[in-house]
């Protein structure tokens, strides 16, 4: 992506985030950030606590970051990632020492440190993907299909203990512009806290295309495709084992394809545990995992398929609902958190379920009935998503901090 013009002066502005070495909506939104920073004049400076290369953001995004200045640790992170959101304020205190910026841009909540440095004069922006420490009073699905049991339960549990010593206080104290990533997200702000922080959706990357003329219903196949990482909270085992069986008995023909990012050791087990149980299903031949796959075979899948079904309960955001719509394949997803409520606009623009029986039908009519499919094909609806529509709500959000 070309550099843009400035806007007015350069100044320093600190882009941090825990772990930017991985693709995914998080490091989407803050690369889209120093974009949007640059445009409004300031000199971005990235910020981790390890080591990662600038230059795999062309090659995710098609942002290119290798232009900016990077303040990062040397070591590579393989495991223990939740951990790394409480150590993000080590560098952004080193970084504040030598560049003494205008701005910070911070999306964890563990920064307590960071407020005894606010005396050196600069604006603190803290961006929620979702206020992790709502989960020490709330119960959700997603955090307890995941975390519920061992080991895992006790490194959930370390994780918020730890948490007590970092978290700042209260956001709308701490920081001069809270942002949250969908208005979902935003009303659990609102539940914990009693104020309301300024929603900024993710944008969409720019190598995505919105695509004008999606191929068509009979060009297509009886196939869903689902997207993203290979994690226990994205419910592959669940659509495998229960969602899938009932479409099979409504379109004997359907095939299923999952594709995921494998990077640590608990990802790989979670797909090899998939793998038995697509064998032990006897769903060989109707069901492909898929890891790692390169953007071309992703793209291609969902140009040819029918459906798109997005399993997690509470995402908070998204992104690979959104590239999807970008590619104009009809989602369903399921009927809560920001996908649900900011990308589908409560079934506006996509298909909701809650149960397995819900999902099984809505998928049926997108693989069988092409009026449902063109009802709910709407690539259009990601042009409200653009980097640049995400750069134009960003400045309003910071020239509120100006005043």
């Amino acid at each position: 992506m070309p550099p843009q013009r400035p806007e007015v002066g350069m100044g320093k502005a600190l882009v941090a985030h825990h772990y930017w070495a991985r693709v995914g909506g998080g490091e989407l939104v803050v690369a889209a950030v120093a974009v949007s920073l640059e445009r409004m004049g300031k000199d971005p400076v990235l910020v981790s606590p390890f080591y990662f290369d600038p230059a795999k953001y062309t090659e995710w995004f098609g942002i290119d970051l290798t232009r900016y200045e990077v303040v990062r640790g040397r070591f590579k992170l393989n495991m223990f990632g939740l951990y790394s959101r409480l150590i993000t304020w080590m560098p952004v205190k080193d970084a504040l020492k030598s560049y003494r910026p205008e701005v910070v841009f911070i999306d964890s909540s563990n920064y307590a440190p960071l407020i005894k440095d606010r005396n050196r004069g600069f604006k603190l922006i803290e961006y929620i993907h979702f206020p992790l420490e709502a989960y020490q009073t709330m119960q959700d699905p997603a955090v307890m299909e995941r975390y519920s049991r061992f080991p895992m339960n006790l490194y959930w549990w370390g994780y918020m203990k730890l948490m007590k010593r970092y978290i700042r206080p209260d956001p709308f104290e701490s920081a001069d512009l809270v942002l949250a990533n969908s208005s979902w997200t935003a009303d659990v702000v609102r539940q914990t806290y009693g104020e309301v922080p300024y929603v900024l959706n993710p944008p969409i990357p720019p190598n995505m295309e919105v695509v004008s003329f999606p191929r068509r219903f009979e060009e297509r196949a009886r196939q869903v495709t689902m997207l993203g990482r290979f994690s226990e909270e994205k419910r592959y085992h669940w659509v495998i084992s229960e969602l899938f069986p009932l479409l099979l008995k409504d379109v004997p023909d359907a095939r299923l394809r999952i594709f995921g990012g494998i990077g640590g050791r608990t990802s790989r087990s979670y797909f090899e545990r998939l793998s038995r149980m697509v064998s032990r299903l006897s769903l060989e031949g109707k069901v492909e995992l898929i890891p790692n796959a390169p953007r071309s075979a992703i793209n291609e899948s969902m140009d040819s398929s029918r459906a798109f079904l997005h399993a997690m309960i509470n995402e908070h955001w998204g992104i690979a609902v959104a590239e999807a719509m970008a590619r104009g394949i009809p989602v369903v997803a399921h009927r809560s958190g920001g996908t649900w409520s900011d990308i589908l606009a409560r079934g506006a623009y996509g298909m909701g379920f809650e149960s397995a029986e819900e999902a099984s039908g809505a998928l049926a009519k997108l693989l069988t009935d092409e009026e449902e499919w063109k009802r709910y094909s709407a690539p259009q609806r990601m042009m409200d998503f653009t980097i640049d529509k995400f750069h134009a709500r960003f400045s309003e959000c910071v020239d509120k901090i100006r005043r």
